[in-house]
């Protein structure tokens, strides 16, 4: 018998909870078959079976945590035989059969099975002088009732089958009212003494616990809104969308964003730096990581998508499209997690309409997307117009990021969204 031993799954991992085991003990596996899943504090993990054999043993039960170089589950490899006393074999096989032997020579204590049968009304003399036919007697039966409970509306007070099943139905009634009176106090008996659940906080949300909260208490926040018209970025997206469908991408709004970000980073290159742990310098980075924050059944997941100066349109979408199904699987790569420098919260998708996001540190900045809204706007020769209307806010790190560089850098972030032609002139 082998113990497989819980592997690195991570770079800093020592534990993990057990989410959910695909086999149990005495279950036939085969090499590289999917045995468990682990959550580590970043991301979903499947582990796989290394040789065929028999589940033996699992040392860790669903929804425990498990220790990297510990004992996860024990197996029996294929071909071999498992190792064992054969002289106390031996002396168990007899103490067996000695054991069978007696118990044969004891008498079989007789017992009597207790009768199922319904009980049925006793037929005195009253019960047969109610006038019925054989077809309804059997019903009242058939319900354990008695005919003289039952009135009568045929002729001479003759019990019809209607009557049979108007005293049912009333009786149901009575019982129905009863019973949902009783339902009702429970409920409210048990919601004045339920204790409310408990639920461990681990894996992604303890992670996305520790760091908002360090987030929040050690960067000071500046906040900016802002309006932006998309109407002619929506109907830009509309004339593209069959292009990209025609090449497997499905284009959202969400490729347009970051391209303009990273044009806009480029005018504004402070937005993009990062703070050291001391405190005393700016690290300027060459490349635009944008952050894409994704509502994942793990928790909130931030992955991001590299060198977006670099990447078309196109290219950004089938990344976006990548990390957003990793994400909400929980099974985003620790690089896809890593070497952000700048992130797009976009709320807006599941109906807000502001928010005021927290910084994803040690970035410097990060942007909450609210609903798109038509609204009535005056246009310049001061007529009124339908216009698509997307509200914005930024937050910013305030120990080196002031309110005109995040000013001036969404007037240029807007610009390109607002008319979205004029990034073609900054395309490579």
């Amino acid at each position: 018998m082998s113990d497989f031993l819980l592997p690195d799954i991570g770079e800093g991992i020592v534990e993990c909870e057990v989410v959910e085991w695909r086999v149990a003990e005495g279950d036939q596996i085969e090499e590289d078959q999917p045995i468990v899943e682990v959550m580590t504090d970043k991301a979903l993990v499947e582990i796989t079976a290394p040789e065929a054999g028999v589940v033996t043993k699992l040392y860790v039960a669903q929804g425990q945590i498990a220790k990297v170089h510990a004992p996860l589950y024990a197996y029996q490899v294929d071909g071999q035989s498992p190792t064992g006393d054969q002289t106390s074999n031996n002396k168990s096989e007899a103490e067996s059969e000695a054991a069978q032997s007696t118990s044969s020579d004891k008498p079989m204590a007789q017992t009597a099975e207790p009768s199922t049968a319904k009980s049925t009304p006793a037929a005195g003399p009253l019960y047969n002088k109610v006038p019925a036919s054989p077809a309804v007697r059997r019903l009242v039966r058939e319900h354990s009732l008695q005919l003289t409970e039952i009135a009568g509306s045929g002729k001479d007070g003759r019990v019809l089958k209607e009557d049979v099943l108007a005293h049912l139905d009333q009786a149901s009634q009575a019982t129905l009212s009863s019973q949902t009176v009783a339902n009702k106090q429970a409920v409210k008996n048990q919601a004045e003494t339920q204790a409310p659940r408990v639920e461990p906080l681990r894996g992604v949300r303890a992670v996305m616990a520790k760091r908002m909260v360090e987030a929040a208490s050690t960067i000071p926040h500046f906040h900016y809104g802002e309006e932006i018209d998309v109407t002619a970025l929506l109907a830009l997206r509309e004339r593209l969308k069959p292009v990209a469908e025609a090449r497997g991408e499905r284009l959202t709004l969400m490729p347009f964003f970051m391209k303009a970000m990273a044009l806009a980073v480029a005018e504004e290159p402070i937005v993009n730096a990062q703070l050291n742990a001391a405190g005393d310098e700016l690290h300027y980075y060459p490349q635009c990581n944008i952050g894409m924050a994704v509502d994942s059944k793990a928790g909130l997941m931030v992955p991001n998508v590299k060198n977006v100066e670099r990447l078309t349109l196109l290219e950004i979408a089938r990344e976006v499209g990548r990390l957003t199904t990793s994400a909400r699987e929980g099974r985003v790569d620790q690089a896809d997690l890593k070497g952000g420098t700048i992130s797009i919260s976009n709320i807006g998708a599941l109906g807000g309409t502001y928010a005021a996001p927290i910084i994803n540190a040690p970035e410097a900045a990060i942007v909450a997307i609210g609903k798109t809204q038509w609204l009535p706007r005056f246009d310049e020769q001061g007529e009124v117009q339908r216009r698509a209307i997307m509200t914005i806010t930024w937050a910013g790190d305030h120990r080196f990021i002031d309110g005109g560089t995040i000013a001036r850098f969404c007037n240029g972030w807007k610009g390109f969204l607002e008319a979205p032609e004029t990034m073609l002139l900054h395309l490579g």
